[in-house]
């Protein structure tokens, strides 16, 4: 009973964060999203209070964000000229392959973890990236064929937000690097490398705030990665 209670509250918890978790592309403006609101009010259910609950209502928001996801991509190309549709899809190409790369990383941090509540951070963990990048597309979306008054972003040493995000952005890689087995520290290596791939292949197609979001984002996940490696 006991564990049921402390899952039903971590379940709660994440879904919290997950609204107000930093890098989240306009959460600001989706924080009543129709998703959002399902999962939350899935969370609280007291049929689905058990782990395996919880983690099947996280599931079913981020297949529904999924979902969400492909449609603004498709309302994206149909308003771009050529030139821009060809950058929005090595973006989108970037993403597909930095969440791949990912997925073997959360898996090699689980592998090294023991006890149920470690399922429900994993949930969260393949939920948010999607979620962020479904609200980055559909504000892109919303965007294509009008003006575009966007400020570009500088590299991350001309802009002071950014570069003390790639400091503890590097700080947390380092951390998670020696928590891992040895034999996991490439599958973190060759997911770092995707996620840089896609940032650069992103933020030119965005403004200055948006950089910084992608990047503390990042920093958000590499820290809860730290934080879950070799836990019991």
């Amino acid at each position: 009973m006991r564990m049921a209670l402390h899952t039903f509250a971590s379940g709660l918890a994440l879904a919290l964060a997950l609204l107000a978790a930093p890098g989240a592309a306009h959460a600001e403006v989706a924080a009543a999203d129709p998703i959002d609101a399902s999962m939350r009010t899935c969370l609280a259910r007291a049929d689905m209070s058990s782990t395996v609950g919880q983690v099947q209502c996280m599931d079913t928001a981020r297949l529904a964000w999924q979902t969400s996801m492909d449609q603004s991509f498709q309302q994206l190309q149909s308003n771009l000229p050529d030139v821009q549709r060809k950058k929005w899809d090595e973006s989108q190409k970037r993403w597909e392959a930095w969440r791949e790369a990912d997925g073997k990383l959360l898996a090699a941090v689980l592998a090294t973890t023991h006890g149920t509540s470690y399922q429900l951070a994993g949930a969260d963990l393949k939920l948010q990236p999607v979620r962020d990048r479904a609200l980055a597309l559909r504000a892109a979306a919303a965007q294509a064929g009008k003006p575009d008054p966007k400020t570009r972003p500088r590299a991350c040493s001309f802009d002071a937000q950014c570069e003390h995000a790639m400091f503890d952005l590097n700080r947390y890689y380092r951390r998670l690097h020696a928590k891992l087995p040895s034999h996991s520290r490439p599958v973190l290596s060759r997911a770092e490398r995707a996620w840089t791939a896609y940032r650069d292949a992103t933020v030119l197609l965005m403004d200055a705030r948006s950089q910084v979001d992608i990047v503390g984002a990042r920093v958000a996940q590499l820290k809860r990665l730290g934080d879950t490696a070799g836990n019991d």
